[in-house]
Formats: C-alpha cells, structure tokens, sequence
C-alpha cells in the first residue's frame, strides 16, 4: 500500500472512524470502533481504542499499521480536546504514536461543521453524549466552549437529558411535579417498575449511571406523544443550543452574515421534526440570514475535508471522497470493504 496522503479520524463518546485518503480522494481503507470521550481520566484507554480503530483503517487497506508514519497528515477531530490543556496533552500522546509526519488535532465540533459546508468557516454544534459548539469567523478567528459540563455552565447532550428524564420521571411519581409518561417509560427501558427502583440501582451501583444516555430515544417518543414534561426537556434543549450558536456568531460579530449553522450528533439523528424547528427558528430569530442544517453524512468525511484542504487538493479529491464515505460503508464488518 502506498503511503496515504490523510488520515482522517472522527472520535467521539458513541464511536470512531478512522479513515486513509489518497491526494487524489480515494478512500483507501476506513473502519469504525468503540467509542472514546479523551478525556483526562480516560486517557490511556481512549488511546488504546484509538490506535485499534486506526489499525483495522490500515489493515482494510492492505497495509501495516506497524510501519510508522502510516500517512503524511493525520486530522484527529477528537471529543476530548475542549481546552488548550487538553490539547498538549492529547498531542504529546499523539506525538509519540507517530501516525503520521504531521498532525492537526481538533475538537469533533470541526469535523461536523466542515462536513456540512463547502465554506471555511460557520457554526458547528455536536449534541451527542455532551453538547458542545464551535464556530469559525470569515477572518479565521474561533470561538470554543469548555463543554465539561455544570462546571463550565454548560448543558445539554443525551447525559443530560438522561438525567432530566430521570428526575421528571421520580417527580411526577412522588408528586413533586406533574405526571408524565417518563414515569413509565423510563425505569421500563432498564426492565424495571418505578423510576425510585431505577434510582436506587444507580445509587448502589448497581446500574451504571452512564446509561442514562441511553434515555433520549424514550424522551423522543414520549415528546412524540405529546407528553409535556419530554417536551419541556427538549425544549430547553433546543434553547441551550440556541444561545450557544447566538453567542459565538455574537463573539465573531457575524449577526448580519449568512453562517452555515451545522447540527451532528446523535441526539440530531433522531430526526425529531419539532426539536429541530425549535433550533432552527430560535437561530434565526436571531441570524436571520445563518443556514440551519442537520448533518446527514458521517463527520469524519468533515475531518478528511480539513486533510484535503491542508494538502491543496483539487476539486475532483473532494468529489470522490464525498461519494465514498456514507454511513453504510463505515457500518459495515470490515470483510465487506
């Protein structure tokens, strides 16, 4: 296998992908692994499944993910970089792999917001496990966000709706709050009765509280439903996203421009028409002029952009690599590829 020009790789809390791109955009090999949040008390083991998802990539293009560099240029759009400590330290580690002769490391939001654009620059939001926004200005300026949750003022992602549900849930039980079908729904996707024998589990340990990322599908469908504590829930939601997007095209003074405003991640998967009309009339109410779009293609095809940019690569590299990289192909059992 000739050396590839880009590795590309998407990191986030759900899953990795790892991608080798000849000059040209020819996807070469890809492979998608177990997810990995980078943060500092998950260091060694986010690496560990990094270097595993970066080796089937090479293997599936028929090469040696023991011969380093295995590429020119590695862009890493990792979940973890979110402060510039973060970024010394997942670089030093980077550094020592030597996955190739240079390396751009970024936060995930990067990846989203190249993928959904054809231009340099926009708002890039992830709402996955965490929530998280980024956004470049016509200039090159960036605006980030800590995205480490309560501690940095932040809010939102499937974590905290998980926790929402579960706390609107022993409310209306108890009748603290109002009924809603989460009291239900919500112990009943771990197998359980009420929503006090899901907080005891995870109070004992029992059931690991992580989990309760698993929550959004069910407050998706209760909102469906028409039940008004799920909507309330998504409905702040869609506000926190909302103002994050406003405040950083405010920071970059691009009020009166016409920014691509990308949305990725798996709580906009879900595909939920009435969430994503919240987002979107609450950003142009506004940045009446921004563009307001749920990503449909994989964010590592985002990554794989910034490693053609980066290389001068021509129009026709750009085109091939598009075509190349969906969903299904990353999906798929590597004997497939």
């Amino acid at each position: 296998m000739a050396r590839p020009a880009v590795l590309a790789v998407d990191g986030g809390n759900s899953k990795l992908d790892a991608v080798l791109v000849s000059r040209g955009g020819r996807v070469l090999g890809a492979a998608r692994g177990r997810g990995a949040s980078f943060s500092p008390s998950a260091h060694d083991s986010s690496f560990a499944r990094l270097e595993t998802t970066i080796a089937n990539a090479v293997r599936s293009a028929g090469g040696d993910a023991g011969r380093r560099p295995l590429a020119d240029l590695a862009v890493l759009c990792l979940a973890g970089a979110d402060l510039p400590v973060d970024d010394r330290r997942l670089m030093k580690t980077l550094r020592r792999s030597r996955v190739a002769d240079r390396i751009i490391l970024r936060n995930d939001t990067f990846a989203v917001l190249r993928a959904g654009t054809d231009r340099p620059w926009g708002i890039g939001v992830v709402c996955g496990t965490g929530l998280n926004c980024s956004a470049v200005s016509p200039a090159g300026r960036i605006v980030r966000y800590p995205a480490i949750g309560e501690i940095s003022g932040d809010g939102g992602g499937g974590d905290w709706i998980g926790l929402q549900a579960l706390r609107a849930a022993i409310r209306g039980r108890d009748g603290r709050g109002p009924h809603t079908l989460l009291e239900r729904e919500v112990p009943r996707h771990f197998g359980l009765t009420t929503p006090h024998q899901l907080m005891e589990a995870i109070y004992l340990d029992r059931i690991d509280q992580h989990r309760l990322t698993e929550l959004p599908r069910v407050v998706f469908k209760a909102s469906t439903a028409g039940d008004v504590a799920a909507r309330d829930i998504l409905d702040r939601l869609a506000d926190e996203i909302v103002a994050m997007v406003t405040s950083a095209a405010r920071r970059l003074r691009m009020t009166r421009s016409d920014p691509d405003v990308v949305l990725g991640g798996g709580v906009m998967q879900a595909g939920d028409a009435r969430f994503l009309s919240r987002v979107a009339d609450g950003v142009h109410a506004q940045l009446p002029r921004a563009s307001v779009r749920a990503l449909d293609k994989p964010p590592v095809l985002g990554a794989a952009y910034l490693g053609l940019d980066e290389i001068g690569a021509g129009a026709r590299a750009y085109a091939q690599v598009h075509a190349a990289l969906t969903h299904d192909r990353l999906a798929a059992p590597a004997t497939e590829r």
